[in-house]
């Protein structure tokens, strides 16, 4: 039969309360990035088109953002693959709340059109997250889509002119076509003919940024070296 040791407690040589305070210091040391932009907050809400979807997250236009910009400004993206217009809306408040935008780039449509939902119905979610973000002090663009001709010409009409007047009633700067010179490219996109890849990711960044960088510098920064 085998003895059983006696269990020898050894006192902690820490008191409790600087484990405590050593623990604290440990959390918050970990939660501050490796460097922290400063300057203005961008914040995109989109879908798969901005959520990078088939590609790595780092390759997508959001990502090229941030790296353009070196730190004059934080890039937030809070977009989600097969986001429709209503969804975004929902979202919106929230990431106002959390992260206090400078500027809101709003990226959404294109799910409502590829399943056929009404026109007048994306045009009001789309006017309430402009007037949502205006209201909490935000510089807005809208990046506009465009959807395939076999969806019938009143239909895509409808859908292309809610972002035109959305832009005019609002005052507020427009990408029309966000695939510009990527969409009807074969080479630079992936297999479903929806999502451009990853090669075609600095094109759209460029259909961006001509929109983007007169508000950037309207909220103080100097984009000399970020171009």
């Amino acid at each position: 039969m085998l003895e059983h040791s006696p269990v020898v407690r050894v006192r902690n040589p820490f008191p409790l309360f600087l484990r405590r305070v050593w623990l604290a210091m440990f959390l918050c040391l970990a939660s501050v990035p490796l460097w922290a932009a400063s300057g203005p907050v961008v914040l995109v809400m989109g879908d798969s088109l901005s959520a990078a979807y088939g590609i790595e997250r780092d390759a997508g236009w959001v990502s090229l953002l941030a790296d353009r910009l070196e730190g004059k400004a934080e890039v937030v993206n809070a977009s989600i693959s097969g986001e429709t217009t209503a969804g975004g809306r929902t979202r919106l408040p929230d990431q106002l709340g959390q992260h206090d935008p400078d500027i809101v780039l709003i990226e959404l449509g294109g799910n409502d059109g590829l399943r056929g939902l009404s026109p007048g119905q994306m045009r009001t979610n789309l006017a309430a997250m402009i007037e949502a973000s205006q209201a909490s002090g935000a510089q807005v663009a809208l990046l506009g889509i465009d959807i395939p001709p076999n969806y019938g010409q009143a239909y895509r009409d409808a859908f292309r002119q809610v972002f035109s007047d959305l832009a005019e009633r609002y005052e507020v700067p427009l990408v029309p076509f966000l695939l510009e010179d990527v969409a009807l490219n074969d080479g630079l996109m992936q297999e479903d003919g929806i999502h451009p890849t990853a090669e075609a990711q600095p094109r759209v960044l460029d259909n961006v940024w001509p929109v983007l960088s007169p508000l950037l510098e309207s909220s103080g920064v100097t984009l000399a070296n970020a171009e």
